[in-house]
């Protein structure tokens, strides 16, 4: 199943939800999503900077990571940005592929 990281930056409407519920009951809520598409979340940390909450975890397909990213905009309480991760056997197939490749010239 992809893996995924998402970066998530909470608007005024969503940082006052978090003051209200805490961080647990939007870990709960978080993971009840990913489920309810199949998937999973293995980690899922606040932090603080330029994204306030990072997840990780797995989707079924795109099409799932995109039924999530949809939802999450559409609520209008945070911005997410869907990152597909790879493991270090899928780098091994992806440097083993031939690839038709040319520079641009300098």
């Amino acid at each position: 199943m992809p893996k995924y990281l998402w970066r998530v930056s909470y608007t005024q409407e969503g940082a006052s939800g978090l003051l209200a519920q805490g961080g647990s009951v939007r870990r709960a809520a978080i993971t009840e999503m990913v489920e309810s598409v199949g998937g999973h979340v293995d980690a899922c940390y606040f932090a603080f900077g330029d994204d306030d909450l990072f997840v990780i975890g797995d989707a079924p397909d795109e099409v799932s990571a995109a039924a999530l990213a949809i939802r999450t905009a559409a609520s209008g309480a945070a911005i997410s940005h869907t990152v597909a991760l790879l493991t270090p056997e899928q780098v091994d197939q992806a440097v083993a592929r031939e690839v038709t490749y040319t520079p641009p010239a300098v």
